[in-house]
């Protein structure tokens, strides 16, 4: 399930902001944690990171340009890591809609971290797209 992707996805670019050398011994233990056994799941998990691993910063650039200019230092991290999934997937998965990837998000924002964050990631996000 992409689900289950995401979060696995998410867990990962999490710990990069405080360990950038995340091994793959380590995400191959965050794959299986996630239930990750399809291979099709698996390789949109991996193709997350690897894309966001890979255009971080033109994705900070823009989640600051969406924020007013708001520095990325100050966003709360798990938050990051959800607004730099979300955008990856609009930016570079042609495949899903950009209102799919905002409601996802939202929906991680409101699973993983504050009261107030699936509405600033909404909002983000939907400064984005339009």
């Amino acid at each position: 399930m992409r689900n289950s992707a995401r979060e696995a996805a998410l867990t990962i670019i999490f710990a990069q902001q405080f360990n950038e050398e995340c091994n793959e011994t380590f995400r191959k233990n965050v794959y299986k944690q996630f239930g990750l056994t399809k291979e099709e799941d698996l390789r949109f998990a991996m193709d997350l990171v690897a894309v966001v691993e890979k255009n971080r910063a033109e994705l900070i650039a823009g989640i600051e340009a969406a924020c007013h200019h708001y520095r990325e230092n100050r966003i709360n991290p798990t938050d990051k890591s959800i607004l730099l999934i979300a955008m990856a997937e609009i930016r570079y998965f042609d495949d899903i809609p950009p209102v799919v990837s905002v409601s996802e998000a939202a929906g991680l924002a409101r699973k993983y971290s504050t009261d107030t964050s699936a509405e600033f990631v909404n909002g983000v996000l939907a400064g984005v797209i339009n």
